[in-house]
């Protein structure tokens, strides 16, 4: 393995012998010209020779110093350019090439900068490896979890058809509402993991929110109604406001919100839906019993996490309120 080289070392070594090694020769000249040329050189020509070799020795001390600050700036200008153009692209940077004959300062950064690229890339493969075996996992968990569920509905069917006493049909009714709740958390486990893993398509464009909260709540007005529970809804007729988000995607949020109001909140048998346009939010307040009940916190936790990543894709935000009186979230640009 070739002996590293310092840089620094060089320059000074340089420098220095540009320093000494011109008085030394003119004390030399001076020490043993001879004697008839002695007397033939006046002062004044002694005193321009030294004038000029001082004047050659800080001129060569400039140059040297200039080239060697000029190529030392273009290396490690190169390096700030590739590390710049990775963090304004969120890219991994590429390696730059290392002269390994001279193994100086600079090169041994860049050295070390080449093998950090090459951990971090390492690093990156085995994680999106492991992120793909664990959504490959999960998808067939959910589907593998299906088939025993439909089973087991159809023999708590069976059984409502046989004559048995309250409890009896307490308890099926129990059994049914816990299956009819696993398999919404696998439905949202799902949906959080094809999102994550960018199964589905993102496509952001200026959209009219207003319009959009409209049309939602439109379509949910009947399950709200089946449920039996009042819906305040204050809408602007005139003014409206866009984001820069995905229709489908916004779509999905308010369903999630929605849906979780009729699973976990349908007993406080009210829900507020407000769009203000001064302050460009979404509003979706209701009176069930807040988060911090077991039954709202267990079942909506994957469905929130899914609402939550795809708000952050479109820059957006949402600030949740809950309490034993209800639950308020307000959506507005993060």
């Amino acid at each position: 393995m070739k002996q590293n080289r310092s840089l620094f070392r060089r320059f000074l070594k340089v420098h220095f012998l540009f320093i000494f090694f011109p008085p030394l020769v003119l004390i030399f000249f001076t020490a043993f010209v001879p004697d008839s040329n002695e007397k033939e050189m006046n002062m004044l020509n002694l005193f321009y020779f030294t004038v000029l070799s001082f004047g050659f020795i800080i001129v060569a001390f400039v140059v040297i110093s200039w080239l060697f600050f000029f190529r030392l700036r273009k290396r490690l200008t190169r390096l700030q350019e590739v590390m710049s153009f990775s963090a304004n692209n969120n890219s991994f940077p590429k390696p730059i090439s290392v002269q390994t004959d001279r193994m100086d300062e600079i090169d041994q950064l860049g050295s070390s900068f080449n093998w950090m690229i090459q951990q971090l890339e390492d690093s990156r493969k085995r994680e999106y490896e492991e992120e793909l075996l664990r959504h490959r996992l999960i998808a067939n968990l959910s589907h593998d979890l299906r088939t025993p569920l439909t089973i087991l509905r159809g023999h708590i069917t069976r059984l409502n058809k046989e004559s048995m006493s309250f409890e009896g049909q307490d308890s099926l009714a129990e059994m049914n509402h816990t299956i009819t709740r696993v398999g919404d958390l696998m439905d949202d486990l799902l949906s959080y993991t094809l999102l994550t893993s960018g199964k589905h398509p993102f496509h952001p464009t200026s959209t009219d929110i207003v319009r959009l909260v409209r049309a939602s709540v439109a379509e949910w007005y009947p399950a709200f109604e089946e449920k039996e529970i009042q819906l305040d809804v204050d809408l602007p007729t005139v003014k409206t406001f866009y984001w820069e988000a995905d229709p489908k995607w916004m779509t999905r949020v308010l369903d999630n919100l929605f849906q979780n109001i009729l699973r976990h909140a349908a007993e406080g048998k009210y829900t507020n839906i407000v769009v203000d346009v001064e302050k460009e939010l979404i509003i979706v307040a209701d009176r069930g019993p807040g988060m911090d009940n077991s039954s709202y916190e267990g079942g909506s936790g994957i469905g929130l996490s899914a609402l939550n990543y795809m708000l952050k894709k479109m820059k957006l935000k949402a600030d949740f309120t809950s309490n034993e009186n209800g639950t308020r979230v307000a959506i507005g640009r993060a």
